[in-house]
């Protein structure tokens, strides 16, 4: 089979239903941004939202604008609008806090609805906070529970009477792959068990039916492909049925059913909104408020149609152009396994990446030795993935990654 031409790609751009969304954005020239799976681009609406908020909301309107503005109800308007994106009801999702933080209130609200049980049950490459937050809540508890961490091809048949609660993240941050939520939420119900689903892989990268699946909750991150800007809130899920009968350890005054009562004592308020805590950070959720916008806007079949044909142009093309260079494909080929990246495994592959975004190719790297590169549809173009490799069969042909200043990692990679 012939691999395909850069003239090929730039074709099938040219009938690219979502190839509009691409002006939409502020993009670097000269630039291949493949990694939206670690900080979304900069939508150009942002600009001018944010200049109206500092002007006028704050600058004008000042304290009044937590009504007039509707700065005090964006919490929940943003989870809400997210809601549609992944799958849930209106009042089952809230914009509020860090992934780690709501990780955190999810696993605690999990535990108490299952008292019986202190089982936690997750995979060994789950991402890290999720991890290190099971762990600090469980010596925190200090009630004899355990964080079990099994192969997750092996998730099934470890799910038993045991478990509170199954933590994991939908779509793999180190390999794309992607679980069968659908088959493991069933598999924990049916044994009681609780499901915990990390969705910053997942949510504005593909289809996410968090109901339809019998997901119990889950939380993501608003800046990789909600396009919410660095730092962004992130959200957090919680079902209907669980909404009367959980409680979360983080009571901040925001949680309250009436915070401007300022009662001594704490009541929690309705349904998710008790998820609250703090002071919400209004200029940034302004920000993500926007990128949640655009995503509104797309047909998300399209979405993942395109994703799944990027990505699949992305693994042929490396595997016939850069053929011999010692890189081993990390990411499934199987699109019902595979989310909206591309991983390799390649033993230079801190150098190598550091070569690529220094010729104009941005992705990543994980330790200790996988090279990332996120396929956001909404401004990744057909022929970005071909340059993109023929950069990266440069790269590898004149040994560019073998320099002194590519072997020092730096603090972020």
């Amino acid at each position: 089979m012939t691999s395909p031409t850069r003239a090929d790609s730039a074709r099938r751009d040219s009938t690219d239903p979502l190839a509009c969304f691409r002006s939409a954005f502020v993009l670097p020239e000269r630039t291949i941004y493949l990694d939206g799976n670690s900080l979304g681009a900069l939508p150009k609406s942002v600009r001018a939202r944010l200049d109206s908020a500092i002007d006028v909301e704050w600058g004008e309107r000042l304290i009044t604008s937590w009504l007039r503005s509707g700065w005090m109800d964006a919490p929940a308007r943003v989870g809400d609008k997210i809601a549609r994106l992944i799958g849930a009801a209106p009042g089952e999702v809230i914009a509020t806090d860090s992934t780690s933080i709501n990780v955190f209130k999810t696993l605690s609200a999990a535990l108490a609805l299952r008292p019986g049980r202190k089982l936690i049950l997750s995979t060994p490459d789950n991402f890290p906070t999720d991890l290190y937050m099971a762990q600090g809540l469980i010596q925190q508890l200090g009630s004899g529970h355990e964080l079990r961490l099994v192969d997750g091809e092996e998730i099934g048949r470890h799910i038993d009477d045991t478990v509170a609660v199954v933590t994991l993240t939908h779509v793999n941050y180190k390999t794309g792959r992607m679980y069968d939520m659908a088959g493991i939420s069933r598999a924990a119900q049916q044994c009681g068990a609780l499901t915990m689903w990390d969705l910053a892989h997942s949510a504005g990268a593909l289809p996410v039916a968090l109901n339809d699946a019998g997901a119990d909750f889950a939380v993501g991150c608003g800046y990789k492909y909600l396009n919410g800007g660095p730092g962004a809130p992130a959200f957090l899920y919680v079902a209907q049925r669980h909404q009367s009968g959980f409680s979360q350890p983080l009571s901040g005054w925001l949680g309250h059913a009436q915070p401007f009562a300022f009662d001594s004592a704490y009541t929690p308020a309705e349904g998710v909104g008790r998820y609250l805590c703090g002071t919400p950070p209004v200029l940034s959720m302004i920000a993500l408020e926007c990128g949640v916008d655009m995503l509104l806007e797309v047909d998300m079949r399209q979405l993942r149609e395109k994703s799944l044909a990027l990505s699949d142009l992305f693994i042929d093309l490396v595997m016939d152009r850069c053929a011999g260079f010692g890189l081993e494909l990390a990411s499934p080929r199987a699109h019902a396994m595979r989310g909206s990246q591309v991983s390799f495994r390649h033993p230079q592959g801190y150098a190598i990446m550091c070569a690529l975004i220094e010729n104009g190719v941005i992705g990543d790297f994980r330790a200790p030795d996988l090279i990332r590169f996120g396929l956001a549809p909404l401004y990744v173009r057909f022929v970005d993935v071909w340059d993109a490799v023929e950069t990266l069969r440069r790269v590898l042909a004149d040994r560019l990654w073998d320099r002194e200043a590519f072997q020092v990692r730096g603090k972020v990679t």
